[in-house]
């Protein structure tokens, strides 16, 4: 899920600082309440995240479809067993509740995608880390940023023009061969453009970053994040 341009949210209009201090927050309340009711209540922060966001949550989990087996494949190979009962319930709970949090956090994290641009991202990260690592680790979260949406795109591509001419049909391993090479053959195709963009726009370490002026509308999100820590710790 990219930025959306066409909302204007409170949450839009935050500093980006802001958003990710109240990220780290989340996170950190989110290892330290582990339990059923303390991830019930951040369940609901961030459902009231992502309307404030106007981010709509089942989107969100689609766009992370390809790694929703991995969260649920935990807690089923933490429960079987090699005989009787074959299944343990009680195993199964804690990489279960375990999965649900990353889930949460996932959320999360796509509410910021999709109210932050790119660049007050980077700018952010290099105020909050000065420095050369600051502005080395500004750009790789900018690249990220804008190189996984088109990574995306290519795979569902891949995916359709396989599909349309009766790929379907094909077994399973054949399947992820294909769609693994071309894949793959995409990716690098994708780096060396991309190289070559870098070089032909005179990329430097130093660019001219957006201002950022925290305002009265980060009080209360500040707060938030500060209760969220204040919760982490009692």
């Amino acid at each position: 899920m990219r930025f959306d341009a066409t909302s204007d949210t409170v949450v839009h209009r935050l500093d980006p600082r802001t958003k990710l201090f109240v990220q780290a927050a989340v996170a950190i309340a989110a290892f330290a309440h582990t339990t059923p009711r303390g991830l019930l209540a951040l369940t609901g922060f961030a459902l009231a995240v992502c309307w404030l966001a106007a981010t709509p949550v089942l989107a969100s989990l689609r766009s992370y479809r390809a790694f929703l087996p991995f969260l649920v494949a935990a807690p089923v190979v933490e429960g079987l067993t090699l005989g009787g009962p074959w299944f343990v319930l009680a195993d199964a709970v804690t990489p279960a509740l375990a999965s649900y949090r990353v889930l949460l956090l996932l959320l999360v994290s796509t509410a910021y995608i999709r109210t932050t641009r790119v660049r007050a991202s980077r700018a952010a990260i290099q105020s909050l880390l000065p420095g050369r690592a600051g502005v080395v680790l500004g750009a790789g979260v900018g690249f990220v940023l804008r190189f996984l949406p088109l990574l995306r795109e290519d795979l569902s591509t891949i995916r359709s023009a396989m599909d349309a001419r009766l790929g379907s049909t094909r077994s399973l391993r054949e399947r992820i061969r294909l769609v693994g090479v071309t894949g793959l053959r995409r990716v690098f195709a994708r780096a060396d453009r991309f190289a070559l963009a870098l070089q032909a726009r005179c990329f430097a370490w130093n660019p001219t970053l957006p201002p950022l002026a925290p305002t009265w509308r980060d009080a209360p999100a500040v707060a938030v994040g500060v209760a969220l820590l204040a919760w982490a710790v009692w």
